[in-house]
């Protein structure tokens, strides 16, 4: 543990802060942490399972619940400067009783000048009642920086007497970025044993025991995909951006020595149907990095604080995961009610703010793709540069973009051929959404299948056209207002004016 991090949780105690809410999953760690602080302290434990323990040999020293050990060892403080460390009893912060013994001697900590007591709540999940909320202080420990990383690097690469090229150590330091040492030091385990040398194919081992983090995790999902750039008909101004910011995920150690700037992320801004998910999916598919999903919606919690804890967690895990793309799909809806009245809402404003510092101030390699249709709801401050570092806006396809997707959504399937009349669909399908035309061909190759053809032909082609309704027709009065707030708002187009194609 760093030598920093001992002494801010040194400065807590001292400043009487009387319960610290540590925030970690390894008790190793924290019980090294606590020893260096409590060199004359009395530390007393208490485990779930065992009851009292010896906090230095680990022994079991008497069964009981924790309101029993909190009744027995509440007025230690009068005698001794105490430590009381609670590993894992976020299950019991519910207890009324448990709650009032907690604030009793918190209280005692605070207002008794010979009474010396604080309370060390070590637990992976962050619970806090209400009723503790102002005596609670979240105590989250660091993960390391890109200088320690290196370092640890290099003294696993020392003791195991292994040489490895500073090349290497640089650009697997980046991909160790938003791990903790035990996690680093497993995968480096893993990579040795594995291969019997560390080198810039373990990024992939690294990559992949990130994704196990995920998935057990149950906050952010890891979303596979086939997609590519190709897959996408139009946008050329937004690709071409894209494609740009590619080739600085391609060299990213290379490029943030050379002082550019890792790309924040983009949001895309427009109409239903019109590829905004599939860019996302593109978007990962390009960068060769994953694809994972927030969903706000998992985050939210019964107890105070929860869901903010939920989201740090689920923040700390993209930056574990990175260099990768955080798709926030529909993220009006996400963060729906901010400003309103009622405690629902001023949760999800809390988390809202909790995202937007954390998007200002992030300097990792997490990659934001977030996605809208309707940005009215959505506060002002939320779309000013510096959050991301581009606003597309996607419209609905004109007609030589509407040409490409039904090439793309043809070929894909192998039905198309020279003779289909591309200029005659165009005129027909005006105003048709990318998945509008996508329904057209996959209507018009089933009914082909059914009528035993095996060729498609424009005429079929235009049937199902007019048997689709299209979304400017169905939505006209949404697309009519997203229209006119985008009007309001300086967006970069997504695609270039057909005049000039």
């Amino acid at each position: 543990m760093k030598r920093s991090t001992v002494n801010i949780l040194a400065s807590y105690i001292d400043s009487l802060h009387p319960i610290i809410y540590i925030n970690h999953f390894d008790f190793k760690v924290i019980d090294d942490t606590i020893a260096q602080i409590a060199v004359n302290t009395k530390c007393i434990e208490f485990n779930n399972a065992l009851g009292a323990v010896d906090f230095k040999t680990k022994s079991p020293m008497y069964e009981c619940d924790l309101e029993h050990f909190l009744r027995l060892v509440m007025d230690d403080g009068f005698e001794h400067e105490t430590f009381l460390v609670l590993k894992d009893v976020h299950g019991e912060l519910n207890n009324p009783k448990i709650i009032a013994l907690l604030k009793r001697i918190a209280e005692n900590n605070l207002y008794n000048d010979n009474y010396e007591a604080t309370i060390l709540i070590v637990s992976e999940i962050v619970v806090i009642p209400r009723e503790l909320e102002n005596y609670i202080t979240v105590f989250d420990i660091p993960l390391p920086a890109i200088s320690e990383i290196h370092s640890l690097i290099r003294t696993f690469t020392n003791d195991l007497g292994i040489s490895v090229d500073e090349d290497v150590i640089n650009d697997i330091a980046i991909s160790f970025k938003g791990l903790n040492e035990f996690q680093i030091r497993q995968i480096l385990n893993l990579a040795y044993q594995d291969g019997g040398c560390i080198d810039k194919d373990d990024k992939q081992l690294i990559l992949k025991e990130k994704e196990q983090f995920i998935k057990k995790s149950g906050m952010l999902e890891i979303v596979n995909f086939t997609e590519t750039i190709d897959d996408i008909g139009g946008l050329e101004n937004l690709k071409e951006w894209l494609e740009r910011k590619a080739k600085i995920f391609a060299n990213l150690d290379k490029a943030i020595r050379f002082g550019v700037d890792v790309p924040k992320g983009i949001m895309i801004i427009g109409m239903p149907g019109c590829g905004k998910s599939l860019t996302a999916k593109a978007t990962a598919s390009l960068f060769e990095i994953p694809l994972v999903r927030l969903d706000v919606g998992r985050l939210l919690g019964k107890y105070v604080g929860e869901s903010e804890g939920n989201m740090r967690k689920a923040l700390r895990l993209a930056e574990a995961i990175s260099p990768c793309v955080l798709w926030i799909d529909e993220i009006e809806k996400a963060f729906a009610g901010i400003g309103g009245e009622g405690s629902g809402n001023d949760v999800t404003t809390r988390l809202f703010g909790q995202f937007l510092t954390w998007m200002q101030e992030k300097e990792n390699t997490v990659f934001i793709v977030a996605t809208a249709n309707d940005i009215s709801r959505l506060p002002p401050e939320f779309l000013r540069k510096g959050r991301f570092d581009e606003l597309f806006f996607v419209d609905l396809p004109n007609g030589e973009e509407r040409r490409k997707i039904i090439d793309i959504h043809l070929k894909k399937r192998n039905k198309w051929n020279k003779s289909i009349d591309s200029i005659a669909l165009i005129k027909e399908t005006k105003g048709f959404n990318g998945a509008d035309l996508e329904a057209v061909i996959k209507d018009t190759i089933e009914r082909t299948f059914i009528e035993g053809k095996t060729t498609i032909t424009t005429e079929d082609l235009m049937k199902s056209v007019k048997d689709t309704k299209s979304i400017s027709s169905t939505l006209k009065d949404e697309i009519s207002q997203i229209k006119d707030t985008v009007s309001k708002i300086d967006i970069k187009p997504a695609s270039i004016p057909e005049k000039t194609l």
